[in-house]
């Protein structure tokens, strides 16, 4: 097992109550809360006992690592009773919900400069996923509070925020010991195998992703509903 501060690891596993706190007030479901604890304690007992270092096995184990809660996410598009749910979720929530962007990267300038994952993957390299972060409350308060911006402005925040974390996501998959590996071989993406970093890949992204995807297919809605009633004025 690898020597990582103790500075480091509260500081990422405050960040992860964090974002399920925000996650929490958005959605306002204590089963779906439950069911996140849940996972996270399947994912972070693998982590504590290796299961996602070993290299070589088939399939890669760092795919056990980011598939399951992605794809989980996607597949809550396909279902009438999961769409409803996106869109009960509380839109301002969902966007402040990003500002945790900000001691993610923070934590992973650290985990960078113990070795652990390579610059490219920092704010010092490639990885440019703190804007979204710092960017958040400022979106949050032009849309709600000054209502200087409108929901359209909201529709494209949040697609290009969504597209930076696909940018940081890329790197960090490229990155991993994987037969795809394409970076960083002098220092590959290891961080994120171990406790408490298994919890970025496995929780923490799929969450944001699902406050993306919710948030735009809720602003869609009300894009398409303002249009129709433009259409029948």
């Amino acid at each position: 097992m690898i020597e990582v501060s103790l500075f480091t690891s509260i500081g990422f596993i405050l960040t992860t109550l964090f974002t399920l706190w925000f996650f929490f007030k958005a959605s306002k479901q204590r089963r779906v809360l439950y069911g996140i604890l849940f996972w996270m304690t399947i994912v972070g007992t693998l982590g504590i006992f290796g299961f996602y270092q070993k290299i070589g096995a088939f399939p890669p184990r760092f795919i056990f690592l980011l598939a399951p809660g992605v794809i989980f996410v996607f597949l809550l598009l396909l279902n009438k009773r999961s769409k409803k749910f996106m869109d009960n979720q509380d839109l301002k929530w969902l966007t402040i919900l990003h500002t945790i962007r900000i001691p993610v990267e923070i934590v992973l300038y650290y985990v960078f400069l113990e070795g652990l994952i390579p610059d490219l993957m920092t704010f010092d390299g490639y990885n440019f996923d703190i804007i979204s972060g710092l960017t958040a409350p400022i979106i949050y308060y032009l849309v709600f509070v000054a209502k200087v911006l409108d929901k359209k402005a909201l529709l494209v925040w949040n697609f290009l925020a969504l597209a930076l974390l696909g940018n940081i996501l890329t790197i960090a998959i490229l990155s991993a010991q994987t037969p795809l590996q394409k970076f960083a071989f002098e220092q590959p993406n290891i961080g994120v195998t171990y406790f408490p970093f298994v919890w970025l890949p496995a929780v923490i992204v799929p969450i944001v992703i699902f406050s993306h995807l919710s948030s735009i297919r809720q602003l869609l809605r009300l894009q398409n509903k303002k249009e129709e009633i433009e259409k029948r004025a």
